[in-house]
């Protein structure tokens, strides 16, 4: 296949189908024939600017879109992401209503009951990913204990958390609330 020997500039330009088209034989089917329109409809796209211009506004404002309704996708996400969590707390919110309509003389009773709804909040908690901090026993870690006291001791090692105040909770990998603990401290010998 020959191509016209057309000069070419060839930065910016390269031979046409229509060209090359040319130069084979004019037996065409019907969809060839279409294909070429098509091409040729195309080009002329291509090279009007008021054409490209609105192309061009039509991809942004497509694109706008797309961002737009991400961006409500996300914000929807954020406020509802508890949902699931506080429609598991609510059965645990009855039973403490339940627990404080109880009478003061069923002490026994009170107490079973909030045992009860204490195991069933750590359960949801436990399901959506928070756990506890084990201190007690633990060597002090100031990444996930706060301690707020120290116990002089040689009952063990030095640096050991020997009590819990408050427990501390981590939300899968990272820290919720640090535990606050009192640490042993080495007594160290009178002279």
């Amino acid at each position: 296949m020959d191509l016209p020997t057309k000069a070419l500039d060839l930065e910016h330009e390269l031979p046409s189908m229509e060209e090359s088209d040319n130069s084979q034989t004019s037996n065409r089917t019907s969809g060839e024939g279409r294909a070429r329109n098509f091409r040729e409809h195309s080009r002329n796209d291509d090279n009007d600017p008021a054409k490209l211009r609105e192309r061009l506004a039509r991809l942004q404002a497509d694109f706008e879109n797309a961002r737009k309704r991400s961006l409500k996708e996300q914000q929807e996400y954020r406020e509802y992401a508890v949902f699931g969590t506080a429609k598991d707390l609510l059965p645990v919110l009855d039973n403490l209503e339940r627990a404080l309509e109880t009478s003061p003389s069923d002490g026994a009773d009170l107490r079973t009951g909030v045992e009860l709804i204490h195991k069933q909040l750590l359960d949801v908690l436990f399901k959506i990913g928070v756990h506890p901090v084990h201190a007690i026993g633990e060597r002090f870690d100031p990444r996930i204990h706060h301690a707020v006291a120290t116990v002089d001791t040689d009952l063990v090692e030095d640096q050991t958390v020997v009590g819990e105040l408050q427990c501390g909770y981590k939300f899968k990998d990272r820290l919720l609330r640090p535990a606050m603990v009192t640490v042993a401290r080495k007594m160290t010998p009178e002279r």
